[in-house]
């Protein structure tokens, strides 16, 4: 206690038991307004809400087959840059700061694969080598002319896309309009999503959980929800037989 409480104590030879009757009572007042320390005990904690690749109304998060393909169709309408970016995304299932980090040494045109570094995971240095078509290694290498890049050190570690987030953002919604696609595939996560439920049903589960950059095989297992054409054929058998 300080101040003008501890010099009327000093002053007031009161009784031990009445002095402890009123040092518990200015106890209280001072801890009266105070909050008490959060505590886990006994709290009660809403459930993370688990990802899901559909919209509360049921509408999906990625494109179909026919849907990429328009995709696809209507990113060759752009021009060099904002068209090879836009296939990387479809291709890769990289997010756009990975996309606009990459630098000429982050592709290996011989390998056919690109390093992305994983940005969301909390050590920077968590790299990943996603094979991406044949020709579209040659796209990025004639846009970027990353045989001369490659050899002239002050331009092997520049980025090649050097747009901001949101104007890459602006580039995939004006291909998604292209396509006449809209909703909430119709953005750079659906192209992420599209990828990974395409991947899903081509290649086992450890390697999809790789090329995305995913920390735990369970965010990658989301994309086993989506029905694929091995649950068509079981789905058919069973028409068949009505």
């Amino acid at each position: 206690m300080g101040g003008k409480f501890a010099n009327s104590f000093q002053r007031s030879p009161k009784p031990a038991k009445t002095r402890h009757i009123l040092l518990a009572t200015l106890l209280a007042i001072v801890l009266r307004g105070r909050k008490p320390k959060s505590s886990n005990a006994g709290a009660i904690s809403s459930p993370s809400q688990p990802m899901t690749l559909h919209t509360v109304g049921g509408a999906r998060k990625y494109l179909n087959a026919a849907e990429r393909q328009r995709f696809a169709a209507a990113a060759e309408t752009m021009t060099p840059e904002p068209r090879v970016f836009c296939l990387l995304l479809m291709w890769s299932g990289c997010r756009i700061s990975e996309a606009l980090a990459l630098t000429p040494v982050a592709i290996d045109r011989e390998a056919g694969t690109v390093a992305f570094i994983t940005l969301k995971r909390r050590r920077t240095s968590v790299v990943r080598q996603v094979p991406i078509p044949a020709a579209l290694i040659n796209d990025l290498t004639n846009v970027f002319k990353l045989a001369q890049r490659e050899q002239d050190g002050s331009l092997r570690t520049v980025r090649l896309w050097r747009w901001s987030r949101s104007t890459a953002w602006r580039y995939v919604k004006n291909v998604m309009k292209r396509a006449a696609l809209s909703g909430s595939a119709a953005m750079p996560k659906g192209l992420r999503h599209t990828f990974g439920v395409a991947a899903f049903q081509a290649v086992p589960p450890h390697i999809v959980q790789r090329w995305l950059g995913h920390a735990s095989l369970r965010t990658t297992g989301i994309y086993g929800d989506v029905s694929g054409r091995e649950e068509h054929l079981f789905a058919e058998r069973i028409w068949e037989s009505w």
